[in-house]
């Protein structure tokens, strides 16, 4: 950002410095605490700001910085258990701001997104649901919840990766409860440079009709037979992972060859459901569509 000096140190050195202030500090404070001229670390408090580690509040005629909720200094791969802590503590406080603020931070500090969604994301909406079912909180507050979480994984998403126009999927979710699954999946694959169609919840278009949908929709951002296409579907039910994958059987045709369906739920022993790829753990999936890429 600016000769001379090192983004990172002087990120880490001003959340410091603004830490031990509870009250905030002015630009000329700030730039004194650091031994930075005032227009150099003007620019530097501009940025940090836009990034929403630092924020400014005016009292009278003063403007005064701040260190926001939820903002310290992370190094990964050591912090994630301790981010995975902290969002879920917020989240449960219903303090919104700090959740959010904590995700930039995680970014700008440099995140691997699917190692974010992975430790941080997935177990808390699992535990966020397990609070549900055990009766600790109610359907509004679970709802509350659940909002909070899609939208720290929006901002996720709102960070630049190449598209790799070869890698091509497909993301929905057969009922409302596995939405989130499906958002933060999106935001794994986007990181990696796949291209990333989520449809979110397909409940309502479940009848005979979808699969004439689905192959619309295929032709449409399927462009060439070449490329890898993977239909990915997340499903809290047995009927819902039956009703999709017999829905993908009907529209593949023996030139597709290039065509997939992963399903992501739990089925009984005896359930047999013909896919390509079976399994609810999140890591799996990944890993088999890299394989498949990378096999093309």
């Amino acid at each position: 950002m600016a000769r001379g000096y090192d983004d990172e140190e002087v990120k880490t050195r001003l959340i410091n410095l603004l830490h031990d202030s509870k009250t905030g500090l002015s630009g000329v404070e700030v730039s004194a605490g650091l031994g930075i001229n005032r227009v150099t670390m003007t620019k530097f408090l501009n940025v940090f700001a836009a990034e929403g580690i630092i924020k400014q509040k005016s009292i009278g005629n003063l403007n005064l910085w701040l260190v926001e909720e939820g903002t310290e200094h992370l190094q990964f791969p050591d912090d994630y258990f301790k981010v995975q802590e902290k969002y879920l503590q917020f989240l449960i406080n219903g303090s919104e701001s700090a959740v959010y603020n904590l995700i930039r931070n995680c970014i700008s500090s440099k995140v691997n997104i699917t190692k974010l969604m992975i430790e941080v994301i997935i177990p808390s909406i699992a535990q966020t649901q397990a609070l549900f079912d055990d009766g600790k909180i109610g359907k509004s507050e679970h709802q509350f919840m659940n909002g909070i979480i899609s939208r720290s994984i929006q901002i996720a998403n709102l960070v630049h990766f190449d598209q790799e126009s070869k890698k091509n999927v497909i993301i929905l979710s057969s009922d409302s409860q596995s939405v989130l699954h499906t958002e933060a999946s999106s935001a794994i694959f986007r990181s990696d440079g796949w291209n990333v169609f989520s449809l979110g919840d397909m409940s309502s278009a479940i009848d005979v009709l979808f699969d004439l949908d689905l192959k619309k929709l295929l032709t449409k951002v399927w462009k060439s037979k070449q490329d890898l296409m993977i239909i990915l579907v997340f499903s809290s039910t047995e009927e819902g992972l039956k009703f999709f994958s017999e829905s993908f059987s009907s529209i593949k045709g023996k030139s597709e060859k290039n065509l997939y369906l992963i399903l992501s739920g739990k089925i009984g022993r005896k359930t047999k459901i013909k896919s390509d790829l079976l399994t609810d753990k999140l890591e799996d999936i990944i890993q088999w569509s890299q394989t498949k890429f990378e096999n093309l």
